[in-house]
């Protein structure tokens, strides 16, 4: 009897999916059980931005929230999409997104920064970055600057990118090679913090990738 009490109890109780304690996140991130709790506060906000369950952030409304443009067709956005949504499931989940987001705090390493961004341009997840790939993501994000260069000049920038950065000169970017570049050139991270994640509270700003840190 009692262990039907037990259950019928837990039953009850059953968390949102994709919800995780507060404490368990803390503990693997830089942020406090109460910034948590506020995260979680913004992230029913977003996840029923445009489809109404509370539970789950779903791409159309993970790109609304990002750039402003819940139809948005651009590599870079479906690759920040794709580096959020852990499981490969379509969907972000609470735990995904504060992990993911614990990436842009200021107190996170920059080694972890370094390697999340090393992953951003490993466009197929072989572990290194090839120059088509470095290629297309420099396309992506100028496409969202109004800066406009030829295709030749982009071409000329990935070749003295891989030029100066393949040491070992195999044609590929490993991740080793890529510590090094970021080392000579810290301001790579820079919009890989955000500044107002220091303190997180309920009236968190909006959720926006792109805010850079003082010079």
């Amino acid at each position: 009897m009692l262990a039907f009490v037990k259950c019928f109890s837990l039953k009850r109780t059953k968390l949102p999916p994709g919800y995780e304690d507060p404490h368990v996140l803390a503990s693997e991130t830089p942020f406090t059980v109460n910034e948590i709790e506020a995260l979680h506060k913004l992230f029913k906000k977003l996840s029923t931005s445009i489809i109404d369950d509370g539970t789950l952030i779903h791409k159309e409304e993970f790109l609304l929230a990002l750039f402003r443009n819940s139809s948005m067709q651009n590599l870079f956005a479906d690759r920040v999409f794709y580096m959020f949504d852990r499981k490969r499931n379509g969907v972000i989940e609470f735990g995904e997104f504060v992990r993911s987001l614990s990436i842009f705090h200021p107190h996170t390493p920059e080694h972890e920064k370094s390697s999340f961004m090393f992953k951003l341009y490993d466009l197929h997840g072989t572990g290194f970055i090839e120059s088509h790939e470095l290629k297309e993501m420099v396309g992506a994000l100028l496409s969202e600057t109004d800066l406009e260069l030829s295709e030749e000049t982009v071409e000329a920038i990935v070749e003295q990118t891989m030029l100066e950065v393949d040491t070992n000169k195999d044609g590929k970017i490993d991740e080793e090679e890529w510590k090094e570049l970021v080392a000579k050139n810290p301001s790579i991270l820079k919009n890989m913090t955000l500044p107002y994640l220091r303190e997180v509270t309920l009236a968190f700003p909006s959720f926006v990738l792109d805010t850079e840190v003082d010079d």
